[in-house]
């Protein structure tokens, strides 16, 4: 019997089964020495959605009904970048806040003369979708670890064209000992809605990405929020003690592991012993 697949021009790769294991664009076949023509529309459409990611507002508003929903309560606030086109070509702009938000923020400190354990800051960074999608489900883990190590937890803040730095001012004028920030990060061909938590012990302005430890890829076909919740909690409590963040402290989290079944040795099987 004749294969009818025989008759077309493009040829599957030789690896193709690998792609089971992957989000990540390998074994896509070729046509002579160009791509399928289904890869290539695969490629495109992907390419739009890193784009519409980029350009697509945050909703803060439904972000904060969500929250209010659960009794958290919200501050909303924009950086000194204007719009998104300023944001996208001055980042500078979106890592300090306007001179409004920064009087916001002020007066509601002042009725916290104490200030706070841990600030948690929302911004939408490059991919307000990532924000939309992952963020209300990790900053309920996040209150949760907070409420388990009696941690006192300021507002969640959220900030309009913001930068991962943005963070700092807030909970600096907050006078929060910690700032948590979950912001979107620069989409990929093939993670459009990828949120990054970015951790800071004792933030002041002026802090550079050594200052700060990360956590990436937080989404469904990345890390879980189980996971990223953990690695933070390890962060938070080791900074908590040791009082210092970023390069100088290190995630050395153990990764939980599903018990091993009988006659079947635990560990990761790429390693012997």
């Amino acid at each position: 019997m004749s294969d009818d697949r025989s008759k077309s021009p493009a040829q599957a790769d030789a690896w193709r089964q690998l792609r089971a294991l992957t989000s990540a664009r390998i074994a896509l076949g070729h046509a002579g020495t160009s791509l399928p023509t289904a890869a290539q529309l695969d490629f495109q459409f992907a390419h739009a959605q890193a784009r519409d990611a980029v350009h697509l507002p945050f909703d803060h508003a439904a972000l904060s009904e969500q929250l209010a929903a659960r009794q958290r309560e919200t501050l909303t606030v924009h950086s000194s970048a204007s719009d998104r086109n300023v944001y996208l070509q001055r980042p500078d702009l979106g890592r300090r806040l306007s001179a409004d938000s920064v009087e916001q923020l002020r007066t509601y400190a002042q009725a916290h003369a104490d200030g706070f354990d841990l600030a948690v800051v929302v911004a939408d960074g490059l991919s307000s979708l990532a924000v939309q999608r992952h963020s209300p489900a990790m900053l309920e883990r996040i209150d949760e670890l907070a409420a388990a190590e009696g941690w006192s937890v300021a507002p969640v803040v959220l900030v309009e064209q913001g930068r991962v730095a943005v963070a700092d001012e807030v909970a600096e004028v907050l006078k929060a000992r910690m700032v948590v920030i979950l912001i979107g990060e620069r989409p990929g061909l093939s993670s459009p809605d990828s949120l990054g938590l970015y951790f800071t012990y004792a933030p002041r302005v002026g802090l550079n990405d050594a200052a700060r430890n990360c956590i990436s890829n937080v989404r469904l076909e990345g890390m879980s929020y189980a996971m990223a919740a953990h690695k933070l909690l390890y962060l938070m409590r080791e900074a908590w003690r040791r009082q210092l963040s970023g390069v100088n402290l290190k995630d050395d989290a153990q990764v939980p592991v599903l018990e091993a079944g009988e006659g079947v040795r635990p560990g990761n099987f790429l390693i012997g012993g």
